[in-house]
């Protein structure tokens, strides 16, 4: 079965976050006239659900406790998911540069592909996750692409890292980088130590959270 690497996401023009290393867009005429789902951006780890595998950002990543988690989440949807799919999100498990005390939940989902690498549309993604019980980012704005009107959106880049953009029809993998991009805070690694090299402290749930006693953080 093929895995694949979640693509990096371009930057918008007037991300403040982008580094030389990054892919930067110039433009954003690539979103005009396209509907599109702009989402708060979230500091976690990169991570992707298969039926049979589950792999952070790199397809051969190793283990890691900050892991532990998802990886029992997965266990128990892994058979509800479609064969050759894959569910890309956000692990919140541990704390990196920023900690959290009120997360919904410690895995949010923002796509789901299919068997021919296909992104499905956004609506389809939210009838999956609730079919799945996955929770997706919280939505900042939905509609038509205004770029003033995107431009004008405001985080708290205390909790937040930025939001990301994408249309909210399907794309395929290959048209990746034509559908989505982000706007990330300034210095939004601010850690001095690697997260993985550290001691793994787990982000918070929101009380209102419904979680097992398999699911709270040990």
């Amino acid at each position: 079965m093929n895995r694949y690497k979640y693509p990096r996401t371009p930057h918008l023009p007037w991300s403040p976050g982008s580094t030389s290393d990054d892919i930067h867009f110039g433009t954003a005429k690539q979103f005009e006239g396209k509907l599109v789902v702009v989402t708060e951006k979230m500091d976690g780890e990169n991570t992707t659900l298969y039926r049979d595998h589950i792999h952070a950002r790199s397809t051969d990543s190793r283990h890691h406790p900050s892991r532990d988690w998802v990886k029992g989440l997965h266990g128990r949807i892994a058979h509800h998911i479609p064969e050759h799919w894959r569910i890309c999100g956000e692990n919140l498990f541990a704390q990196h540069a920023i900690s959290y005390n009120a997360l919904p939940s410690y895995f949010l989902a923002f796509s789901i592909w299919t068997e021919d690498n296909t992104c499905l549309p956004w609506s389809k993604t939210i009838e999956w996750l609730k079919l799945l019980e996955l929770t997706p980012p919280t939505v900042i704005y939905q509609g038509l692409w205004d770029e003033n009107t995107v431009k004008s959106i405001t985080v708290d880049t205390g909790t937040s890292e930025g939001y990301v953009v994408r249309c909210a029809d399907s794309f395929h993998y290959s048209a990746f980088t034509e559908n989505i991009a982000k706007w990330v805070r300034v210095n939004h690694v601010q850690t001095d130590k690697h997260w993985m090299h550290a001691e793994v402290t787990p982000n918070g749930l929101a009380i209102n959270h419904k979680t097992s006693a398999k699911e709270q953080p040990k």
